[in-house]
């Protein structure tokens, strides 16, 4: 495929893609809802950052 038709393609899929998307947009919500979902993404982001530590014990065989 030529370079030139493949650009093509993809601007308009892409184009299309966007009409689809503002289609789909939505209702607004409120401002604290806004604020809630912020700082649900925040502490997420927070928690994705460190890795808790592994400790592997072993259990003392009783047989």
């Amino acid at each position: 495929m030529h370079s030139d038709i493949h650009s093509l393609l993809h601007t308009y899929h892409s184009a299309e893609l966007h009409r689809e998307a503002a289609a789909i947009r939505p209702v607004r919500q409120g401002l604290k809802s806004q604020v809630g979902w912020r700082m649900v993404e925040f502490g997420l982001r927070l928690v994705q950052e460190r890795p808790a530590p592994v400790v592997v014990r072993r259990m003392p065989r009783t047989a």
